[in-house]
């Protein structure tokens, strides 16, 4: 029977590439499921055989553990190199794509607000 080993929602394109080819290297049998055509469906990796799981589950903890090594490396690198993004290279980069999230959320704060206080008189 399947048993799902990893969730692939807000997995990046290259850590979901490296996962496949961990598993393909070490014989696991797998496959994978889409978002589907509208985004709704659980986009994941599945075991074939479930009594492959906790291998499975060894080497990816494994693998994760040295990627968030490797991912924090990185950035302290980066950071130290004065290359990081930082919140400001964000709005500065796209300042439209922020006025308008800004507008969105002041918006609605302020249409949360007046019904509360519309209610409460």
């Amino acid at each position: 029977m399947s048993k799902i080993l990893f969730r692939l929602n807000g997995v990046s394109d290259d850590e979901a590439e490296e996962v496949r080819e961990l598993l393909a290297n070490n014989d696991i049998d797998f496959y994978e499921t889409s978002p589907g055509n509208w985004g709704v469906s659980m986009p994941a990796i599945w075991l074939r055989d479930a009594s492959q799981f906790k291998l499975a589950r060894s080497l990816l903890d494994d693998y994760q553990e040295e990627r968030g090594i490797r991912i924090r490396e990185e950035y302290a690198r980066l950071k130290k190199e004065g290359k990081h993004k930082t919140f400001a290279d964000a709005v500065r980069q796209h300042p439209v794509r922020f006025t308008v999230h800004l507008a969105l959320a002041l918006l609605v704060i302020y249409l949360s607000i007046t019904l509360v206080t519309d209610l409460g008189s």
